[in-house]
């Protein structure tokens, strides 16, 4: 199937199977006049991929974990645990430090609430 045919099926742009390309994650054949083909085994892949960056992964993530994919083993298994539960871990620390942010921006607002009162007041 050409490039946007598999776009269609999986939801991807057009630029995003590009980027898969580039990146390694996806692979296509080419044809004499240079189109992209892909095979129906990459509908599943591209629709994994989008699971993967749905899921806030880097394609570098990504990448390191397809060997679990391509062919699994437990020690393939138990790097992809330890890979994906750092990246858990990165952002419970990052959420946490969006909710300080917040936390300090609401303190802005009430600051800017009781300047405005008191210029009322006057």
């Amino acid at each position: 199937m050409r490039i946007g045919e598999l776009a269609e099926k999986t939801g991807a742009s057009v630029r995003s199977l590009r980027y898969y390309e580039e990146q390694g994650l996806i692979t296509s054949t080419r044809s004499p006049s240079g189109q992209r083909h892909y095979g129906d085994s990459d509908v599943e892949r591209v629709l994994f991929l989008r699971r993967l960056f749905n899921a806030g992964l880097s394609s570098r993530t990504i990448a390191e974990l397809l060997p679990c994919v391509r062919d699994p083993s437990t020690q393939k298994t138990d790097d992809a645990w330890k890979r994906l539960t750092a990246e858990r871990a990165r952002l419970d620390s990052h959420i946490a430090d969006l909710l300080r942010t917040r936390e300090s921006l609401d303190e802005v607002i009430a600051a800017n609430r009781q300047h405005r009162t008191a210029l009322s007041a006057e």
